[in-house]
């Protein structure tokens, strides 16, 4: 019965280190566990980097996202030939928890997919019926969270809730959405541009409608960030605290970042042409009619476009309604890369979450040649 009882400590080597032995008045040795429960809990030494907006990131870190993402993309495009990825276990064992209080198809997705591409995994849990804070504190989750996650991604109503968290987690906090920034978006966004318009050196873009969102916040810091110039046109009042991020910014890039009056003044001689839906989750039915009535005036049509490039592209981060921020003719047109757009969540995502959960693995891919094959 002894030997029953003793069977792991006896047999298994694996465990050994758990162990210490004791020899009680010189008979035989009994092995007990290493320490005490009065020895409390092990520390928790890891540092993390956080992903709350865009100015969490430099614009070269930004830049070795979207190559390693590029990188990403085309391992995939082969991968149903030759059955091989070479990112297929760059995230091997680690696991991501995906918090939803905002539902999302393309978040969900992307996160589950990129997650099981890379060889981890992605866990689901809905904040909704039980809000940040709610059951037990913020504090607790994230020191929680920390010792079993490697990465946390939280798409929030409010931006209170997801600071809290990534002030007290020891593991990545990335912003999936909340009400003062989309940098996963934002990522996608920035894949896209390169890939239909080669360089962003001289690039005007431009947005129209609700300006008093959390999409436009993050595109004015990545324009201002990354150097580029943003033509916004629309209505809603933009937080005092999204300009002073965007002054600073702007003052070390050189883009310019403004508002226009008009949708046609906005858009005039642009190169890349953005819109976001007007009715975003959680907008009242009964406020919808005065919404669309507001924004109306800066619906991108083709005629509108028309005043841009003649090869602007037209982006949306959808979801979109026909009829609504633009007409199906644009939306559906040759101009238009919104499903591109949805495709690259996946692969800046991936980039993204092996930059901020694994970040040695992060730079040996970047010290390995990206493109295999290529000079």
């Amino acid at each position: 019965m002894a030997e029953q009882q003793d069977w792991l400590g006896k047999f298994d080597n694996a465990t050994s280190f758990l162990y210490t032995s004791h020899n009680a008045n010189g008979g035989t040795p009994t092995r007990r566990l290493g320490y005490e429960n009065s020895d409390g809990p092990l520390p928790v030494e890891r540092t993390a980097r956080h992903l709350l907006t865009m100015c969490d990131l430099s614009r070269e870190e930004v830049m070795n996202i979207l190559r390693v993402a590029t990188a990403m993309k085309e391992s995939r495009r082969t991968f149903m030939d030759t059955g091989f990825d070479r990112f297929s276990e760059i995230l091997k064992g680690c696991s991501l928890l995906t918090l939803f209080e905002k539902p999302s198809l393309r978040t969900r997705v992307s996160l589950e997919v990129g997650m099981n591409q890379m060889g981890g995994q992605a866990i689901f849990y809905s904040i909704a019926d039980s809000p940040l804070g709610a059951k037990e504190s913020i504090q607790d989750t994230g020191r929680v969270l920390s010792r079993m996650c490697q990465g946390i991604t939280a798409r929030v109503t409010s931006r209170k809730g997801l600071r809290s968290l990534a002030q007290v987690s020891s593991i990545p906090v990335i912003n999936a959405l909340d009400d003062y920034a989309h940098p996963m978006q934002m990522c996608a966004d920035l894949l896209t541009i390169f890939e239909h318009k080669g360089s962003i050196n001289g690039l005007t873009m431009a947005y129209m409608g609700d300006l008093e969102n959390n999409v436009t916040y993050d595109l004015m810091r990545t324009a201002a960030l990354m150097g580029y110039n943003l033509n916004l046109a629309g209505a809603g009042a933009i937080e005092k605290s999204v300009w002073t991020e965007v002054n600073a910014l702007t003052e070390k890039s050189g883009s310019k970042v403004a508002v226009f009056p008009t949708a046609k003044e906005a858009i005039s001689g642009v190169d890349v042409v953005y819109c976001d839906s007007w009715m975003s989750y959680g907008i009242p039915k009964d406020e919808e009619e005065a919404r669309k009535k507001l924004f109306m005036p800066f619906q991108v049509t083709t005629e509108l476009m028309k005043l841009a490039k003649p090869d602007a592209i037209f982006m949306n981060c959808l979801p979109a309604a026909r009829g609504m921020e633009q007409t199906a003719e644009v939306i559906d047109g040759p101009q238009s890369v919104v499903f591109d757009q949805a495709e690259n969540r996946l692969h800046a995502q991936k980039a993204l979450l092996v930059f901020l959960i694994a970040p040695k693995r992060f730079m040996e891919t970047l010290g390995a040649p990206l493109h295999p094959g290529r000079p």
